[in-house]
């Protein structure tokens, strides 16, 4: 596949954006400038755990596609597991992504959001975090004063309260420390069409090398979205050629720094954005680089953060390999 190719690293900035208490009540005010959100609830009983949590946030209308219990993972890799109970979830809103993707294609670097359920074995709390609306303004560069992200958001403040019932908003336990680094690293290339051959073959032949070199260096793709054949398409809209995520994990980052971080659920899952919009020649690639986990979550121990810097840079030698 010949290609064209202008790559360069998407600097987004770090916004400090204000979201008014009277459109998001409780969550602006317990987490007023973290990007990541912790909704938690007594569970002494046990009567929640994650598929429990799974229906409820599919009974509020924000699906639940893959809901991982990763402890059976770490235990059999690592012969040990951090916590009682911890789970890796990626869900969605079609409803929102549909009305969000019309004017910001940067939503696809959210999309799936993620979450991660876990105990807290000292309280007896079961705990959801996920991103709050500055989180997933931030990343996508979306204003947070957008009332289809604020509808997003409160999709997720929906499903948060159906699934802890009498839960409450827990204060981060850490500041967040400026960063000079790029929160998205993105690339852009062109596909060159010959003979009969289509961009979707042509993105496909993309993705295939892509995945192809994400398992040998222990990347899992659990879960992959054609957003334009599956969803765009099918309510009318026709902007793209094509438009996939792809949610992507590796377990040898998450393992460490699930051990401090329980709340990285929010960031791993990781999504990546490949579109290209018609009449356009420029095909995106996008994902939110891993290496602002340090800062956001404030990991400070060194294998963890090796381990956070060294993910970021596998996947951008691959990037860079495939765009050449």
């Amino acid at each position: 596949m010949k290609k064209i190719t202008t790559i360069f690293i998407g600097v987004f900035l770090v916004l400090g954006m204000g979201v008014c208490s009277a459109n998001t009540p409780n969550i602006a005010e317990v987490n007023k400038g973290q990007n990541i959100q912790i909704f938690s609830v007594d569970n002494a009983d046990g009567t929640i755990d994650a598929t429990s949590i799974e229906k409820a946030f599919n009974a509020s209308g924000v699906t639940v596609d893959v809901n991982n219990n990763m402890n059976s993972i770490f235990e059999k890799r690592y012969g040990h597991v951090h916590h009682k109970s911890y789970n890796l979830a990626i869900f969605r809103s079609e409803k929102s992504i549909l009305k969000l993707i019309k004017k910001y294609p940067s939503i696809g670097l959210i999309t799936p959001l993620s979450m991660s359920i876990y105990s807290d074995d000292a309280k007896n709390s079961i705990n959801i975090s996920t991103l709050s609306l500055t989180g997933m303004a931030r990343i996508t560069k979306i204003p947070a004063t957008d009332p289809d992200l604020i509808a997003y958001a409160k999709s997720v403040d929906a499903a948060l309260h159906k699934a802890l019932p009498n839960g409450a908003y827990l204060p981060v336990g850490h500041a967040i420390e400026t960063t000079d680094k790029p929160l998205v690293t993105e690339y852009t290339v062109e596909f060159e069409l010959e003979d009969d051959v289509t961009y979707i073959e042509l993105k496909d032949e993309f993705a295939e090398e892509f995945e192809g070199e994400l398992g040998p260096v222990g990347f899992l793709v659990p879960k992959s979205y054609k957003i334009q054949e599956e969803l765009l398409k099918e309510n009318g809209h026709d902007d793209y050629d094509f438009f996939d995520t792809y949610s992507i994990i590796r377990f040898n980052v998450i393992f460490p720094v699930s051990k401090d971080h329980p709340d990285a659920g929010a960031f791993a899952p990781f999504s990546f954005s490949i579109y290209k919009k018609k009449d356009e020649d420029t095909v995106h690639v996008s994902y939110p680089s891993v290496d602002n986990w340090i800062t956001d979550l404030g990991i400070t121990d060194e294998e963890s953060v090796k381990a956070v810097r060294e993910t970021q840079g596998m996947i951008t030698d691959i990037l860079e390999e495939l765009t050449e």
